[in-house]
């Protein structure tokens, strides 16, 4: 998407901020981790007390989240978040 933006406005800059990193949504564990996150960034700025005061938030509940995509390994409830080992 970065290269087709840099396309379509024939600009050379970089699109993505300095320090972004691309991360591929493993199941529905990690989506619900990420949702969570983001929801919590105008908390973190100061701009409400609770994510669901902010209106252009999905965790106000003014819109609903889209269904988690197919293909996820579905929420395990007691499943450990994480890294898992690496194999030798």
């Amino acid at each position: 998407s970065a290269r087709r933006i840099g396309e379509a406005l024939h600009s050379k800059f970089p699109v993505w901020q300095r320090g972004f990193s691309d991360h591929r949504i493993r199941d529905a564990a990690d989506l619900d981790t990420h949702v969570r996150y983001i929801a919590q960034n105008p908390v973190k700025k100061h701009l409400v007390l609770t994510a669901e005061e902010y209106r252009w938030s999905s965790a106000s509940r003014a819109v609903g989240l889209d269904e988690v995509p197919q293909g996820l390994k579905p929420l395990r409830v007691g499943a450990a978040i994480g890294t898992a080992k690496a194999v030798p």
